[in-house]
Order: C-alpha cells, then sequence, then structure tokens
C-alpha cells in the first residue's frame, strides 16, 4: 500500500531505505515516537543523518513508510476479495477470519499499542494510521455491505456503521486480551470461534425482514 508518489530507487537505494524503515519501526516499538529520534535511527543502521534524511526529510515521514511497510505485509484485508454472488454469512466469515487473524499478528498490535500511546500527544500519528490501514478496508467493506443492502440480502441502513458493529464484535474476545498481552489473548484458536459469535449476532441484527 506504497503511495503511488513514492519515487522508484535502484536496488541500493532500496535496500538502504528499507533497513531505514526497518530500524524505525524497531526503535518506535521499543522507546515510542517521543522517545525515537533521527540519529537514533541513522546510528542503528550505521549511517549519518544527512543520509537518512535524504530518504526521510522528518522523523512524521519515516513513521508513515513503517505504517505503509507494515501495511503492506500483513494487511491483505484491504485487498480480500468480496463476492457480491456469495451468501452474506460466507463472506463475512472469511473477511472476519483474515481481519483477526492479521489483527493479531505482533507487528499491527505492536503498531497500535504505539498509535494509541501517543495519540493525545501525537494525534496526527494515529490519523495516519487510520487513513493507511483500517479506513481503506472499512471502505471496501462498506461498499459490499452496501450493495447487498440494495439486493435485499441485507436491511438497509448505513453501511459504515454495519461494518463498524460487525468489526467491532470480532474485536469483542480474543482480541481485548491480545492488546492487553495476557495469556488468554494468545490462544488463537479462539479466533474462529469470535468470528463465528461476531457473524451470527452481526446477521440477527442486519438481516432483512423477510428472512424471518
Amino acid at each position: 500500500m506504497i503511495p503511488d508518489s513514492t519515487p522508484v530507487l535502484d536496488d541500493a537505494a532500496a535496500a538502504r531505505r528499507k533497513a531505514f524503515v526497518e530500524a524505525a519501526r524497531e526503535l518506535f516499538f521499543a522507546n515510542g515516537y517521543a522517545g525515537t529520534t533521527m540519529s537514533s535511527i541513522a546510528a542503528k543502521v550505521g549511517g549519518s543523518k544527512t543520509t537518512l534524511w535524504t530518504y526521510f526529510p522528518s522523523k512524521e515521514e519515516l513513521f508513515e513508510a513503517v505504517v505503509d511497510d507494515i501495511v503492506e505485509q500483513y494487511g491483505q484485508m484491504l485487498a480480500i476479495d468480496l463476492p457480491l454472488e456469495e451468501p452474506v454469512t460466507d463472506v463475512l466469515r472469511r473477511f472476519g477470519t483474515l481481519l483477526m487473524t492479521k489483527l493479531t499478528a505482533t507487528p499491527i498490535l505492536s503498531l497500535f499499542r504505539l498509535v494509541v500511546g501517543e495519540a493525545e500527544r501525537f494525534p496526527h500519528l494515529a490519523e495516519t494510521f487510520y487513513e493507511r490501514g483500517p479506513r481503506r478496508g472499512k471502505a471496501r467493506a462498506a461498499a459490499w455491505i452496501g450493495e447487498k443492502m440494495v439486493r435485499g440480502e441485507l436491511r438497509m441502513g448505513d453501511p459504515m456503521r454495519a461494518v463498524q458493529q460487525f468489526t467491532a464484535l470480532c474485536q469483542s474476545g480474543l482480541y481485548q486480551f491480545a492488546m492487553l498481552n495476557l495469556p488468554e489473548g494468545h490462544e488463537l484458536d479462539r479466533i474462529e470461534e469470535d468470528v463465528d459469535f461476531a457473524v451470527d449476532t452481526f446477521y440477527r441484527a442486519w438481516k432483512p425482514s423477510s428472512a424471518g
């Protein structure tokens, strides 16, 4: 999900950029956004701050690159196929399972904890994270749900509100423990159970009246 405006780099430059992004991710997760300096990132890679600046003129741009890198690696739910021909519950179950599998992956959890921890001091970080990740995925799902409403397979309503409710239901079990790094959060076999519950509850609320 790297922005289209990102310049094309040769192999050496691309490897250098990747090294800076990986170092930044490690330091951001370990020390927080405020506790990480551009100098420390450059030192970790083994180069000058001037070189780092040629790739990323600001720490904020480097944070954006870290978010994009994680979303690109773990954001398959942003591009999952949502066929209109399949039943609502089947598609939601597949979408929910992939969503929760990715949201409970360590890099995504670490990124979310970082953003939440810094949101009050650096609200633009939260905005960057949300725009580059969750908003995209929810927009695609809302478009699909909206079409299902038009087709009469779900009752009419606000598609985005419906998506928000479904994802919240998916995150109501295991994910809460995973976010707090509690032992229950490592029981990943519970994902299927949580998603089944979410699909059942969601469909009971949003099924068309003709479905009984």
